[in-house]
């Protein structure tokens, strides 16, 4: 089991972490919505929860629960600008098909 993030995903966790005044980590999840099933929840977390998976990767954590691990199992987070917008950007091998919005996705 494996989460990642890209050198440029880090240094925006690590920026937010700094902003808010600390934090242990970036907790992700996954929950039902959206057209296509399921979304992503991205949270800065405290402290790691007692069903939390951590993994470490360019000097941040990254927190996952239980249920949603086998959804984002090998999945890379990066940060992303398409055009106007930026923000995170989720590769999931996991993934069989996403929404037209990118707001969710079904595995």
């Amino acid at each position: 089991m494996t989460l990642t993030v890209t050198p440029k995903a880090a240094r925006q966790i690590e920026k937010a972490l700094a902003q808010r005044g600390g934090g242990f980590g970036l907790r992700i999840a996954v929950k039902t919505s959206g057209c296509s099933g399921y979304a992503y929840a991205l949270e800065f977390a405290e402290a790691p929860q007692p069903d939390d998976h951590e993994f470490q990767s360019e000097g941040v954590k990254l927190l996952v629960d239980a249920r949603s691990l086998p959804m984002v199992d090998g999945t890379q987070l990066d940060w992303v600008r398409e055009g106007l917008n930026e923000g995170f950007k989720f590769h999931n091998p996991n993934a069989t098909a996403n929404c037209g919005c990118g707001e969710s996705f079904a595995v």
